[in-house]
């Protein structure tokens, strides 16, 4: 489908290739990046800071194996040293565990406050498609629900069918036209909350 309006000029002009309407990931990563998309395109920045944690822990736990490793005593000498490795590769896991339980979630993307705006809190974008399930349901919230500039968080849940033709071409215009409406919706909540 063509876009419409200068928004999706550069995606007009690279033919988009179908895919497997078969596979639930596939669909739902696909409409996750246009998601971001629509958001970065609005005026939002990305906030990566819990991606950064998330690749330092990676990064550190990875260090931590290097050197249980390549240690360069035998291993009876080393037991010690490789006992506290194993326990400390395990400790940081269970944090990166904890992260990814208790802060990401479903979050497909984390934004800083709208630049030049009087709030304090960025958006945060999360996402499902359930197994077994053609019902996409994508929600905006608030980064910090509990600051003062929060705003009622706000979703939609349609059909992926809606939005893909039966060669498993996304409708771009349809799906960015739903995705800006649902922001629309939850900005308009901020000017009603002041």
């Amino acid at each position: 489908m063509a876009s419409s309006g200068p928004r999706n000029a550069s995606n007009s002009s690279t033919p988009k290739k179908g895919i497997n309407l078969q596979d639930p990931y596939c669909i739902k990563r696909v409409l996750d990046d246009s998601t971001s998309e629509v958001i970065l395109s609005r005026g939002y920045v990305e906030n990566v800071s819990l991606s950064n944690l998330k690749m330092g822990i990676g990064i550190f736990t990875c260090a931590i194996a290097l050197a249980a490793q390549f240690y360069p005593k035998k291993f009876p000498a080393n037991a010690s040293f490789l006992v506290s490795c194993i326990i400390l590769y395990l400790i940081m896991n269970v944090i990166l565990q904890y992260i990814i339980l208790t802060k990401e979630k479903q979050h497909i993307l984390f934004t800083h406050p709208f630049p030049g705006s009087f709030t304090s809190t960025g958006l945060a974008i999360s996402s499902k498609l359930p197994r077994y399930s053609d019902m996409y349901t994508l929600r905006i919230a608030s980064c910090d629900p509990k600051s003062v500039s929060a705003n009622p968080p706000v979703e939609i849940t349609k059909s992926v069918t809606k939005w893909f033709t039966k060669d498993g071409v996304l409708a771009e215009g349809i799906f960015w036209d739903d995705v800006e409406s649902l922001l629309d919706d939850y900005e308009k909540g901020s000017r009603k909350s002041k």
